[in-house]
């Protein structure tokens, strides 16, 4: 395993889209979810690097080698009163994982926010991926048990923004 003090970790570039693209695949095949996947090292590009960009994401370099990646946006929370960050993905590929570059991406995220004036961190965790509860649970962050996460996409989501 590469020593964690040679790790670059660094805000992403438009050509790391494609690096970007393969690491969320990863995290398609491990969660059983690869099927799922629709999205493009095109869209990445796009939605990530423009003008009216939708995410944000810092990655991990090893020998020019990226092995791991964290993807965020901003968030909002209404009774907070303040600005937050949501975290999407965090991967780490299994060569370097237990060598501490999930909390590293975790903590420079944590920075990034605060020097942008974010006061908090939200994300959700698979119900059945006890290894990344108790990772997070480690970090301080809290279960949110009186929430729910819902999803409105596909054709229901058609329907319902077509509505009149």
């Amino acid at each position: 395993m590469t020593n964690p003090h040679t790790i670059e970790i660094r805000l992403a570039e438009r050509d790391d889209a494609p690096a970007l693209h393969a690491m969320i695949c990863e995290i398609g095949k491990a969660t059983g979810c690869a099927d799922k996947i629709a999205s493009t090292p095109e869209d990445l590009a796009r939605d990530g690097f423009g003008k009216d960009r939708a995410f944000d994401a810092l990655i991990a370099i090893a020998d020019d080698t990226p092995i791991a990646m964290c993807l965020f946006f901003p968030s909002y929370s209404t009774f907070r009163g303040r600005p937050g960050l949501y975290i999407q993905d965090l991967y780490v590929a299994p060569s370097h994982r237990g060598g501490g570059f999930a909390k590293r991406l975790v903590a420079a995220v944590a920075k990034h926010a605060r020097a942008h004036g974010k006061s908090y961190i939200r994300l959700s965790v698979d119900a059945e991926n006890i290894i990344g509860q108790r990772f997070y649970e480690k970090l301080g962050m809290r279960h949110a048990e009186d929430e729910n996460i819902y999803v409105l996409d596909g054709a229901a989501f058609k329907v319902l923004s077509s509505a009149d």
